[in-house]
């Protein structure tokens, strides 16, 4: 796990925030939604972790308050709280004027009225510019007011030229464009609502963006996550510090959650995005901050890991199995509030969103995903922030599947074929004649029957298992010699059952890999093999996820795919994933973020040795500098000491490093070493997954 080269040295890092919608009083608002009576309380919270993250500048995208200009009472007195909070930051903010802050943009049905002189002229009374640049190490940010677009205003007319001159005297440079409207949520050509700016202004400055190369477009206003691409723009659309815009919850195949209140307040989609910019490029990690509301003693923000983005991490050997679709766009209806006369066609960004937070590359998808022409585009778009696609299919390819392969393999990783057993000896031909033209490793994973069942003395149902397990040395062997395929596939797929030890399962593979001279792809069951049987068991399956996450980074030859990535919350096989319908994450997610942040530049990790609790497991781990103690509770257990064979080191006192794997939280104490012993005080209750570390 080694930084990414190609993004070069990291530049400055930056805080983008929107939608921050203030009142006039704390826990008071004007608007009929409860929800919003806790803006103010949680941007109190966003600014003490603005100053935690210690950025070089905060950009706020608009809506600021939640007054409109045409109430001006209300509307100062809003600004005065905006400006009563943000004075506590310890950085440079700039501020992007929104449709509450200057007025809608123009439309008939605007709500908060339409964008005017008047209304311009208050936001420079309190705030300045309403269009503007700034530079940071030689990347040039600019300030865009979309209200005014397609308004004919002077204010219009003005800000047009100042853009397109300043562009053209900076051309060649390094652009980031920061607006409050979105130029589009899904597609370029996609009809005007309430939600992106209209035409012809949206193709103005959609070209100038081509024009220029600008490197990456920030919008708020949909309070809501998406990511497109754009020409060679990066456009991000932010998550709201106060609410979600409830009308996108249709994006879901479930109802809101008790008490989110129909979408508005379902806390885990709010937050902020943290940017690095690199010297070759950015990277933005989504902050969830959970609606907190700021509290006294809050000013001193805990230690908390800090998070690796797919990009920034050269390999990461665990990744997910998209079972669920991850690219398709939907129709959001008229909702009476917002937009009345249209369908909205949006995508699901959400798991996207949960992907980057938990910085996993390697994502599994079935070959049909290729021959998509609109995923396709996605997967190529997303292969450039980092991440790596596994592509599978069963049996032998059609013509046209075969043809997508070859002319699409950039795209993919590997490929993973599973065959029938009857069927290998044509497998094996075709894979013999794709051998000069195929370039992308190749798995094959053998379709396991009803006979397989009873061989194991196991009970037969009546569902599709496929993958070789670690007792078919045999057949692996039939394969790679019988059919002289030694040198066409890289290996095999392994299936970890649920009764399987994953730590122990890992090293085993890591033997064959080594002994067979070949790669192996692992997929890490949750579920039984019963069909009938659910699993909701989160800490179980964030322990499974967790040893096999350290297995792996031990283990070169070996990659892990954890089946399943989202909820399967109906039909075959009930179980959790990480992330639940509504794509928010479980405990699991946080699990695989936190680690991979805690082992980010760590080589040469090996598995040294397991022992078995009274409720829960403990798997020791060595790697070049540091040794790590991972303590994986299924109940709340205490660990007293770590003993003399965990290399800890002289008698003395040494600094020990506990993480929180569930909420990224560090500790680190000064610990006395007696007898070989590291000594463990009764703070050491591990009630969830927990990794200490010292450096040896």
């Amino acid at each position: 796990m080694t930084h990414n080269k190609n993004l070069g040295s990291k530049l400055f890092t930056m805080v983008v925030v929107a939608d921050t919608h203030l009142s006039e009083k704390d826990m008071e608002s004007n608007s009929p939604f409860p929800v919003n009576r806790l803006a103010n309380g949680r941007m109190k919270h966003v600014v003490q972790d603005i100053n935690a993250i210690n950025p070089d500048f905060v950009i706020n995208l608009g809506d600021l308050i939640h007054p409109v200009p045409g109430v001006p009472h209300a509307y100062k007195e809003a600004v005065e709280r905006f400006q009563e909070q943000t004075s506590k930051l310890t950085c440079k903010q700039y501020l992007v004027p929104g449709n509450h802050d200057v007025g809608d943009k123009p439309i008939d049905w605007a709500p908060a009225g339409v964008v005017c002189d008047e209304y311009l002229a208050l936001w420079e009374t309190y705030f300045g510019d309403h269009f503007y640049a700034f530079d940071k190490a030689g990347c040039h940010f600019l300030v865009i007011n979309a209200q005014v677009i397609n308004t004919g205003l002077d204010a219009e007319t003005q800000q047009r030229e100042w853009l397109e001159n300043y562009l053209a005297e900076h051309r060649g440079a390094r652009f980031f464009f920061n607006v409050h409207y979105p130029p589009f949520l899904t597609e370029q050509n996609e009809p005007e609502h309430y939600d992106n700016i209209g035409e012809p202004g949206r193709s103005w400055l959609l070209d100038l963006m081509t024009e220029h190369n600008v490197e990456a477009l920030f919008a708020g206003h949909v309070h809501n996550f998406w990511f497109n691409r754009f020409a060679n723009t990066d456009c991000y659309l932010l998550p709201s510090t106060a609410f979600v815009r409830q009308d996108y919850s249709e994006m879901y195949r479930v109802p809101p959650a008790e008490g989110d209140e129909h979408g508005r307040n379902e806390a885990a989609k709010l937050g902020y995005f943290k940017v690095n910019v690199y010297e070759h490029g950015h990277v933005c990690h989504i902050v969830r901050t959970y609606g907190r509301l700021a509290e006294q003693g809050d000013e001193v923000v805990p230690q908390k890991v800090e998070a690796v983005h797919p990009a920034e991490h050269e390999h990461a050997s665990l990744g997910f199995d998209l079972r669920q679709t991850w690219s398709e766009v939907l129709e959001i209806p008229p909702s009476g509030g917002l937009d009345e006369f249209i369908r909205k066609p949006v995508r699901n960004d959400y798991p996207l969103m949960a992907l980057w937070e938990m910085g996993v590359k390697k994502l599994r998808v079935p070959l049909h995903d290729l021959q998509d022409d609109y995923v396709r585009e996605r997967m190529q778009v997303l292969q450039e922030h980092g991440h790596e696609f596994t592509v599978f299919s069963f049996g032998l390819l059609s013509d046209t599947e075969r043809q997508t392969l070859l002319e699409y393999q950039h795209l993919v990783s590997s490929w993973e074929l599973a065959f029938a057993w009857q069927d290998l000896d044509a497998t094996a031909s075709q894979l013999h004649s794709l051998q000069d033209a195929l370039t992308v490793p190749v798995y094959v994973s053998r379709l396991r029957t009803h006979d397989d069942a009873w061989q194991a003395g196991d009970r037969y149902f009546h569902v599709i298992n496929h993958g070789f397990s670690l007792d078919d040395r045999e057949q692996m062997d039939a394969v790679l010699d019988g059919h002289k395929l030694r040198g066409v596939i890289a290996g095999f797929v392994l299936r970890m059952a649920w009764r399987d030890n994953p730590s122990s399962f890992i090293d085993q593979a890591g033997t064959l890999c080594d002994e067979m001279g070949i790669l192996a792809s692992v997929h890490v069951r949750l579920a039984d093999e019963n069909p009938a049987e659910a699993n909701y068991d989160d800490l179980t399956n964030a322990n499974r996820i967790a040893a096999t996450l350290l297995g792996v980074v031990g283990q070169p030859k070996v990659t892990a795919f954890v089946d399943t990535f989202a909820d399967n919350d109906r039909g075959y096989f009930v179980k959790n994933g990480v992330v639940d319908r509504r794509y928010n994450p479980r405990i699991g997610s946080q699990v695989v973020r936190n680690l991979y942040a805690e082992l980010k530049g760590i080589t040469g990790l090996r598995h040294v040795d397991s022992r078995q609790q009274t409720h829960g497991v403990v798997h020791r781990y060595m790697s070049d500098t540091k040794t790590f103690v991972l303590v994986l509770p299924d109940a709340p257990f205490y660990l007293s000491d770590i003993s003399a064979d965990a290399d800890v080191g002289a008698d003395g006192v040494i600094p020990l490093r506990s993480t929180n794997l569930e909420t990224g939280l560090v500790y680190d104490k000064q610990v006395t070493v007696q007898n070989g012993a590291m000594q463990l005080d009764d703070s050491y209750l591990f009630q969830i997954p927990t990794l200490l570390s010292w450096n040896t």
